[in-house]
């Protein structure tokens, strides 16, 4: 044992001065550790890991100093949890616990567009008729869907109309995107849709003047710039994709340029440079400040001042507080003259970011952002390191953008292939052409309109901007249209993303020879992948659609309707058909795992004329069947009241599969256990 002890000193010492880039790896640990839980812990639990947090703490004076950090990085798992917990009972909210048709009112506070191209509002201060306010939600949701809708309504503005309101919807199968938990922490109690004209009840109360600039802002520069190059312009400055349409953001997403679009750490980190460069050499060129005033750090300070309001402008989602908290703490690091690229710089807004936002962990934002600006970090660093030539003098811009745009590709490539099931196959080359443009050209064109907007000149700053912009959505339109643009990929397995992550830290944080057993967990990871397994009956928790896996791809019930639910499936099978290809593969009663038969029917009427369905046989319906259906045939009947406590189902072949064992099934309500956002 002591010599053990004494093998793990000598490995940690080997780490001193390496360490502290481990903590946000620990932090998160809990964090997921948190999220992955079945049940949601009681105060008792809590109050009996903030005392294990206290022990660890302790032991961290009592073990030697070589080993102490092991004491560290036990008590940041347990304040992961801890922090992850506290976070989701700060955030809760009611909850609509059935559907909802009647008179909604409330105040605009957000606007955005859907997947179905339907401009959506977010309303707090919500009032439902017959609703008491303890149930009512603080804050819903309505796609507007009414072609008589008008004009889109302004911020701040009480709104009022006739709309169908429904709980945030589960998982759209066993271990899918959970929307429930995604709306609690966006404090959404209600989603739904509504196709009559919105009503004005009272003029916006002034009480959100950031938001009302920003769209006021969208409005004129689409104005200004018309066509999808304004809409994409509105969207750099502030945020606001209201405007943009679902063809060009399919061709962005297909090119992998879609990240062009969003508030990210792209633009952050282009606009401060390029404010923080003209400040420095603007103070430069005049004599008496350059003498007196130190030039770098007040330069730090007024680019920090900038991206603050840019931040404020933006709508403050969670993309681009935390690309302004990386920047900042880049900046700061410039103030006290400091290293501004490190993966200390990164792992400390890690840390920001989580504390600040647990559940960003979970989402592809957080990690595609922190494994793009980690792996270029690193990269960079081993090339300085090493002194490898990139070249001559006046090529060099151009292979630091080459390496980075195929080192961010290839960081960022598994967590987009994991959560959206594709991959663009001239990402690289759509990155080449586009995003020194965007730095060189787009964003100080930007600035620039913003610093003429006073004097009602903005229009030549907007102008130049669009020149860059359309070149973008040009160069989109080309490699979207390109034969295999776009590759699809199944759904990876729990582990296998954790694998990866864990794998990929070790070869980049851990210090000498021992990193390359990162490579392990990595292959490991991807073999795990390979071998993913799917569904061969899928069943969503509505009964509007059953979904079956055939040798020509998933046959889906319908063409129509749940075309979320449906898109979903088909992604995550790494399948490119429709939701109308994949009903054409549909043949009526198809046959299940374990010898049972899958019957869907849609409509009351189709429901209520049900005589009857054969022993071994499922039968999925929208609507409630005949009382005696089930009691009088001995089949298997699903509705959305028996649904509503499993969720979503999925049904695998087994093994061992004969005429006596039947399919595996696993429910939506197993994997996601019981929870603060999906218990009513």
């Amino acid at each position: 044992m002591a010599a053990v002890w004494g093998l793990l000193e000598r490995v940690l010492l080997l780490q001193r001065g390496h360490l502290f880039c481990w903590a946000p790896v620990c932090l998160g640990t809990g964090i997921a550790i948190y999220f992955a839980l079945r049940v949601e812990p009681s105060v008792g639990v809590y109050f009996g890991l903030g005392a294990l947090m206290i022990g660890f703490l302790g032991l961290f004076r009592l073990m030697g100093h070589a080993v102490a950090p092991l004491a560290i990085g036990a008590a940041l798992i347990v304040a992961g949890i801890l922090l992850a917990g506290a976070r989701a009972h700060m955030v809760g909210g009611p909850v609509l616990g059935w559907r909802y048709y009647g008179p909604v009112e409330g105040r605009v506070v957000g606007i955005d567009r859907s997947s179905s191209d339907a401009v959506r509002v977010t309303l707090d201060r919500v009032r439902l008729r017959d609703v008491s306010p303890a149930r009512t939600p603080e804050r819903v949701r309505l796609s507007l869907h009414s072609d008589i809708v008008g004009a889109v309504p302004a911020p701040g503005l009480v709104i009022g109309a006739t709309a169908h309101l429904s709980p945030p919807s589960g998982p759209v199968e066993p271990g899918g995107f959970d929307f429930q938990r995604h709306a609690w922490f966006q404090g959404l109690g209600a989603v739904g849709y509504t196709r009559v004209p919105l009503v004005a009840l009272a003029p916006s109360d002034n009480a959100q003047p950031m938001f009302a600039t920003r769209m006021a802002l969208s409005t004129h520069v689409q104005s200004v710039l018309p066509g999808e190059a304004g809409a994409f312009a509105a969207a750099i400055m502030t945020g606001d994709r209201s405007g943009m349409g679902q063809d060009t953001l399919t061709e962005l997403r297909v090119s992998n340029l879609a990240h062009l679009l969003a508030i990210s750490g792209l633009h952050m980190g282009l606009l401060t440079a390029f404010v923080f460069a003209a400040f420095r050499y603007g103070l430069a060129l005049v004599p008496w400040l350059a003498l007196r005033a130190p030039a770098k750090p007040v330069a730090a300070v007024l680019a920090l001042v900038v991206a603050a309001f840019y931040l404020g402008l933006s709508g403050g989602s969670i993309a681009t507080e935390r690309a302004f908290i990386m920047v900042a703490v880049m900046l700061v690091a410039v103030m006290i003259s400091r290293r501004a690229l490190s993966l200390r710089a990164v792992a400390l807004a890690a840390l920001v970011v989580l504390c600040l936002r647990p559940e960003a962990l979970m989402g592809p934002g957080f990690q595609m952002s922190f494994s793009a600006t980690t792996a270029l970090i690193a990269v960079f660093g081993w090339i300085q390191k090493a002194r490898l030539p990139l070249g001559p003098r006046w090529l060099r811009p151009v292979t630091a953008v080459v390496i980075s745009s195929l080192v961010a590709g290839l960081a960022t490539a598994p967590f987009a292939a994991a959560h959206f099931n594709q991959f663009a196959h001239y990402g690289l080359i759509a990155n080449l052409l586009s995003v020194p443009l965007m730095g060189a050209l787009v964003m100080p064109a930007a600035v620039l309109s913003v610093c003429l907007l006073p004097l009602g000149l903005e229009g030549i700053g907007l102008w130049v901007m669009g020149l860059g912009l359309d070149w973008i959505l040009g160069v989109a339109r080309w490699t979207a249209s390109l034969s295999g643009a776009r590759g699809t990929v199944v759904s990876p397995g729990i582990w296998v993303l954790p694998l990866l992550t864990i794998g990929a830290l070790t070869l980049i944080l851990w210090q000498g020879r021992a990193r390359l057993l990162g490579v392990a967990p990595m292959i490991a990871a991807l073999a795990l992948w390979m071998q993913a397994e799917r569904p061969s009956v899928l069943i969503a928790d509505t009964g509007g659609l059953v979904g079956v896996l055939t040798e020509q791809g998933r046959a889906l019930s319908t063409g129509r309707g749940a075309g979320f639910i449906a898109l979903n499936w088909l992604e995550n099978d790494g399948d490119a058909a429709d939701q109308e290809a994949a009903a054409d593969r549909w043949p009526g009663k198809v046959a299940g795992p374990g010898g049972i038969t899958i019957t869907a029917v849609r409509g009351k009427r189709a429901a209520a004329a049900l005589t009857g369905c054969g022993a071994g046989e499922w039968l999925v319906l929208n609507a409630a069947p005949p009382d005696d259906l089930a009691q009088a045939t001995g089949c298997t009947v699903l509705t959305p009241h028996t649904l509503r406590d499993s969720g979503a189902i999925a049904l695998y072949s087994r093994d061992d599969e004969g005429p006596d064992f039947g399919p595996r099934i696993v429910t939506a309500r197993e994997v996601s256990g019981v929870r603060l956002w999906n218990t009513p």
